[in-house]
C-alpha cells in the first residue's frame, strides 16, 4: 500500500509539471507576443507616420520618464535574475502579491529599446505565480513546494530555446553542480520540455518563429586553436569590464537612490542618446547579432568593438537606473561583436573566434561553464562545445579583482 500510495504521488506530481509547464510556455509566448506587438507599433507603424529626426531621443526620454513613475508608485520590479534565482533557491517561495506589477515594469522598459533582455522580468512573474499555485494545492501534496524553482527552470529553457541550460543554469553553482534526485529530474525535464513545447506549437500555429539559425562553421586548421589562448583572454578582458561597468553604474545609481525618477529619466535620455548615434546598442540584441554577423566586414573592426563596449555599459545603464531586464542577450551580442573584430584582425574564422571570446564572456560573467555553452548552442554548433567548454572553464577559474566588484547591498 504504502508502495502504491508513492507512485501515485509520483504520477500525480508529474501531472502537475506537465500543466505547469504548458502554463509557463504560454505565459512566455503571450509576453513576446505583447511585446513584439508593441515593439512594432513604437518603433515601425508609428516612424513610418511620422518624419521626426529625434524619434529615438523622445520616445526614449519620455519611456524613462514613464518608468521613473511607475517605479515611484508601485516598487523597484523586477527583480534581477540572480535575486529571483537566490531567494527561489533559499525559501522555494517568490511573492506573489505584485505579479501584476512585475508585468508591467517587465514590458515598459523592453518596449522602448532598453539594452536588456526578458528573462528577469520573467522569472520573477513566473516564479510569483507557481508558489500561488502551490500555496493553493500544497494540502494535496507537500512537494508542491518544488514548483517555483521547477518553473523557474522551464522559464530559462523556453525563453532561451535551450531546454538544457534551463535545467542546468540553477543547479549550477559557483563551484560544482549538484544533481537532484532522479524523480525531481523527470518532473524538472516534463516541466521544461512542455513549456518548450507549447512555445513552439503555438509560434507555429500562429506563423511566428523565434528561431535562431546556428552560424556555420565549416572547420579550422589544428594550428588555428592556437587562437584560443588570446581569444579566452580577450573574453575574460570583457568580462571584466562587464564588472567595471557594472559598479561605476551601480555607485552612480546609489547616489540617487531615492530619486527615481530622474534616475528613470536619466536612463532613458543615455539610451536614447546611444540609439540616435548608435541603434544596434538597443533593444536585447538577439536580432541585432544578425546585422552585425551579416555586415561585419563594412561594420569594421574598430566598430564593432565600439558596439560591444557601448552594450556592456549601456545595459548596466538601463538596469541600474530602473529600466530593468536580463543581461544574457546582450552579452552574447557582445561576444559576438568582439568575436567577429577579432576574426577580421586576426584573418581566422569569425565564427570560431566569436564562439570562444564570448564562451569566455559568459563563463567570467556567470562562473557556470557547463550552463554558458548549453546557453550559447542555440547560435553555435555542436562541433565548437569543447572549444567553448575550455574557454567557460578557463575564464572561470581567473578571479574577477576584488575593486571591480560592486559592493554589496
Amino acid at each position: 500500500m504504502i508502495g502504491l500510495s508513492k507512485t501515485k504521488n509520483h504520477l500525480l506530481m508529474l501531472l502537475y509539471t506537465l500543466i505547469l509547464g504548458i502554463i509557463v510556455g504560454g505565459i512566455i509566448w503571450a509576453f513576446l507576443r505583447v511585446m513584439k506587438f508593441g515593439i512594432d507599433f513604437i518603433w515601425h507603424f508609428l516612424p513610418s507616420q511620422i518624419s521626426f529626426p529625434f524619434y529615438t531621443l523622445c520616445v526614449c526620454t519620455a519611456g524613462g520618464l514613464v518608468i521613473g513613475l511607475w517605479k515611484k508608485k508601485f516598487g523597484d520590479y523586477p527583480e534581477e535574475l540572480p535575486l529571483v534565482l537566490g531567494r527561489v533557491k533559499k525559501t522555494s517561495r517568490y511573492p506573489y502579491h505584485n505579479l501584476f506589477t512585475n508585468l508591467v515594469s517587465a514590458l515598459l522598459p523592453l518596449l522602448i529599446g532598453a539594452s536588456i533582455g526578458p528573462e528577469a522580468g520573467l522569472t520573477g512573474i513566473i516564479a510569483g505565480l507557481c508558489t500561488w499555485v502551490g500555496d493553493k494545492l500544497k494540502h494535496y501534496h507537500q512537494e508542491l513546494e518544488e514548483l517555483t524553482a521547477i518553473g523557474l527552470s522551464a522559464t530559462l529553457g523556453t525563453i532561451f530555446r535551450s531546454p538544457m541550460f534551463g535545467f542546468m543554469e540553477p543547479i549550477e553553482s559557483d563551484h560544482d553542480a549538484t544533481l537532484p534526485k532522479a524523480s525531481k529530474i523527470v518532473w524538472y525535464l516534463t516541466a521544461i520540455l512542455s513549456s518548450f513545447g507549447i512555445f513552439i506549437l503555438l509560434n507555429q500555429l500562429t506563423g511566428v518563429s523565434y528561431h535562431v539559425d546556428t552560424l556555420p562553421f565549416q572547420g579550422v586548421e589544428p594550428i588555428i586553436y592556437l587562437y584560443a589562448i588570446p581569444l579566452v583572454l580577450i573574453g575574460i578582458l570583457a568580462g571584466m569590464s562587464y564588472f567595471l561597468f557594472r559598479k561605476i553604474t551601480f555607485m552612480l545609481a546609489s547616489k540617487l537612490k531615492k530619486l527615481t525618477i530622474l534616475r528613470g529619466l536619466a536612463g532613458g535620455l543615455l539610451l536614447g542618446i546611444s540609439g540616435t548615434f548608435l541603434p544596434l546598442t538597443m533593444f536585447s540584441g538577439e536580432q541585432q547579432m544578425e546585422e552585425v554577423i551579416k555586415s561585419a566586414e563594412s561594420i569594421g573592426i574598430v566598430m564593432l568593438l565600439v558596439l560591444a563596449m557601448v552594450r556592456l555599459l549601456l545595459t548596466n545603464i538601463c538596469i541600474d537606473s530602473g529600466l530593468k531586464g536580463g543581461h544574457f542577450f546582450p552579452e552574447i551580442f557582445c561576444g559576438i561583436s568582439i568575436g567577429y573584430a577579432m576574426g577580421l584582425w586576426f584573418g581566422v574564422d569569425m565564427v570560431f573566434c566569436s564562439a570562444i571570446v564570448t564562451a569566455a564572456l559568459i563563463g567570467h560573467t556567470l562562473k557556470k561553464p557547463l550552463a554558458t555553452v548549453l546557453l550559447l548552442m542555440i547560435f553555435f554548433p555542436p562541433r565548437l562545445i569543447p572549444i567553448m567548454l575550455f574557454a567557460a572553464a578557463a575564464a572561470k577559474l581567473i578571479p574577477t579583482p576584488r575593486f571591480l566588484l560592486k559592493p554589496k547591498a
